[in-house]
């Protein structure tokens, strides 16, 4: 693995908070914060824009992919609502999260909390071939599930 420079800004309200960081040497993605002034609670399928008190300036030819994190899904239910949220490389303003609790309880939100992940992604750019008629697969023009109707015959 080769590291990515990014440029990174604490801003105001996230300032007193560590930088996102990889959990293990291994991990895929770094811990987003919670950069928030007091408690957030997400009611049952309410959802919040939580802040992460950061702004980053990724390279050209990159992304930034904003992902739920396992453990709070599996435990309390809360997931990204976007998933993946996608931060563009010409974006500057602060890095925020969309979370929804699916459970049927309340859940709490505290500073600091870990609330997603933050994966670096290259970014291919998709270039058009428009043409009269597109090349034939096996699975043809079939739409959601026939993979699977397919596969029973």
């Amino acid at each position: 693995m080769s590291d990515v420079r990014v440029a990174i800004t604490r801003l105001p309200h996230g300032a007193d908070l560590p930088l996102p960081a990889y959990a293990t040497a291994d991990a895929a993605g770094l811990d987003l914060l919670a950069a928030i002034d007091a408690p957030v609670i997400l009611q049952p399928l309410g959802r919040a824009l939580v802040p992460s008190g950061i702004s980053i300036a990724l390279p050209a030819g990159y992304e930034a992919q904003v992902r739920p994190r396992s453990g709070l899904a599996l435990k309390q239910g809360v997931t990204v609502l976007n998933a993946p949220g996608t931060i563009d490389a010409d974006y500057r303003g602060e890095v925020g999260v969309i979370l929804i609790n699916l459970s049927d309880q309340p859940v709490t939100l505290q500073r600091g909390d870990r609330i997603a992940q933050l994966l670096l992604a290259k970014v291919e750019r998709l270039a058009w071939d428009e043409v009269a008629e597109l090349p034939a697969t096996m699975r043809g023009s079939g739409g959601f599930g026939s993979t699977g109707i397919a596969a029973k015959r």
